[in-house]
């Protein structure tokens, strides 16, 4: 189910980061993919940070997927421990999976360990960041 556009008119940019990028989201499959795994990282790809409108995966935050008879873990990790959209960002994750009808359930695992650095931010992460005039090394 794709959620309705809600500001009209506006940047798409200001848009999309109204919504946390919920408005973006493709609607949910309607058969169960064939790799299981790459569809869940296509979902986790429209994830978006809270923050900045750039996918949780170009970030470099998703660690790793694993499924296993509809059951997704996720191991996830944010940008400081003291990071004030962890609440956001997990039930986006959720949320997003859950739309999918062959996932059963999400489990989120925190790895704080290796600790996130800029260097996880992918190239089109870093090309995205830098069209926002966010500069990345």
């Amino acid at each position: 189910m794709k959620i309705p556009v809600l500001d009209r008119g506006l940047p798409q940019h200001v848009s999309v980061h109204k919504s946390g990028g919920r408005d973006q989201w493709s609607a949910p499959r309607s058969e169960p993919p064939a790799d299981a795994t790459a569809a869940v990282w296509e979902c986790l790809h429209e994830v978006l940070d809270p923050e900045i409108p750039i996918s949780l995966v170009d970030l470099g935050l998703v660690y790793g997927v694993t499924v296993a008879e509809g059951a997704v873990q996720v191991d996830l990790t944010f940008t400081a421990t003291a990071c004030p959209c962890m609440e956001f960002i997990r039930e986006d994750v959720t949320d997003r999976l859950e739309q999918e009808s062959w996932i059963a359930s999400v489990e989120i695992h925190e790895v704080w360990d290796p600790p996130w650095t800029t260097e996880r931010i992918t190239d089109e992460g870093r090309t995205k960041l830098r069209s926002l005039g966010v500069g990345v090394a």
